[in-house]
């Protein structure tokens, strides 16, 4: 192709000067310094970890507007279901790399997507049509296919060995499964519950996301964080249709996200033992939320049950819609709206990905033990 070798000599450079970016400033640069193999991050998933992708579809789920992306860094809506930052932001800062673009966002040249690209969608599930009743949304199934159309450009523009190599060594975030509950499961949709017990639906759910980790490796991705299920059973949505009492988590609810995060820490460790030079680590996000709400104060935590923006009991019975709806500080509040945290739980649990800072919820070893060791 023409102008393709002047990509590849692109690519060379900014791999041997391991791609730190002379023109980020403050926190990024330093990190950056510190020396990251990990040349793109590439996010697949759910409203977790959606940086804007529903900006560009028909849906009701879509957080374009304010008060969410209030205390991020551009004080405006992005997309990202927070008052700030999501995880991934936060695993990008500590990569040395920018924030990473969406794939309908982005023109689609390499240049845009050499850092990693987004495309996690709010309301995608595991099953097809989980959150379908919202409206538009890119699936789990469609999100890895984006993943494949990416590589064959890569790989037109740069040649296999380069795309290869590029592939091999960018780190790929998953964070999907939550609204197969709060969509399909919990909703009963097409009778669901009699027809799967939930241990036996956490399995269907569990075998449909390693079949995907395996196209992806299929693909040469070899460095994975599957995360774990919040546990939503503590989410102000659920206790206010439960009608908790004092703010006490729905233990139902909580014992299936339980199990599917077992299944999937299980899984992982079946697939790192299956899959030659396969580096996947599990980051139980449940284990992780519970750590910071059991042990609120300690974080600064003082309002651990109700919405910082919402209506009615909890602030959970009508979603976030309008600036007035929320609270002043969301930095003292665990939840941000009915069902997504607030940034600074986003940054908690981004450090114990990260490097277990404040509790250990990564198996079999942290982000930054994986990318700091030899590959199997």
């Amino acid at each position: 192709m023409g102008g393709g070798g002047g990509v590849v000599l692109l690519i060379k450079i900014i791999m041997l000067l391991t791609f730190v970016n002379p023109t980020i400033c403050g926190e990024q640069q330093v990190v950056a310094k510190q020396g990251s193999n990990v040349p793109a991050l590439f996010v697949i998933g759910d409203s977790s970890v959606d940086s804007g992708t529903n900006n560009f579809l028909g849906t009701l789920a879509r957080a374009d507007r304010l008060p969410y992306g209030r205390d991020f860094d551009t004080h405006r809506p992005t997309g990202r279901f927070s008052n700030g930052k999501i995880p991934v932001d936060f695993l990008a800062l500590r990569l040395g790399l920018p924030y990473i673009p969406t794939y309908l966002g982005q023109t689609a040249s390499v240049e845009d997507m050499i850092h990693g690209v987004n495309y996690a969608s709010a309301g995608a599930g595991l099953i097809f049509t989980s959150g379908s009743e919202l409206g538009q949304h890119i699936s789990f199934t469609q999100q890895v296919q984006q993943v494949t159309d990416t590589f064959q450009q890569f790989i037109l523009n740069m040649g296999e060995d380069v795309a290869a190599h590029l592939i091999s060594n960018s780190l790929f975030y998953i964070s999907i499964g939550t609204n197969d509950y709060i969509h399909y499961y919990l909703r009963n949709v097409s009778s669901v519950q009699s027809l799967y017990l939930p241990w036996k639906f956490n399995h269907f759910l569990v075998q449909t996301l390693k079949q995907e980790i395996e196209n992806l490796y299929i693909a040469n991705v070899r460095k994975v964080v599957v995360a774990g299920l919040a546990p939503i059973g503590c989410a102000p949505y659920y206790l206010w249709q439960y009608r908790s009492r004092n703010g006490k988590c729905v233990q139902m609810i909580n014992d299936m996200i339980t199990e599917f995060n077992f299944a999937v820490r299980y899984m992982v460790d079946e697939l790192n033992h299956k899959l030659h030079d396969a580096d996947i680590i599990f980051c139980d996000i449940f284990e992780g939320s519970m750590d910071i709400i059991k042990n609120h104060d300690r974080f600064g935590f003082n309002v651990t049950t109700e919405a910082c923006c919402g209506l009615g009991r909890y602030k959970g019975v009508i979603t976030c819609m309008t600036p007035d709806m929320s609270c002043n500080n969301a930095s003292n509040h665990i939840w941000w709206d009915q069902f997504h945290p607030t940034d600074t739980v986003n940054a908690i649990l981004a450090d114990n990905v990260w490097s277990s800072m404040h509790t250990q919820m990564c198996y079999p070893v942290n982000l930054q033990e994986m990318l700091g060791r030899k590959t199997k």
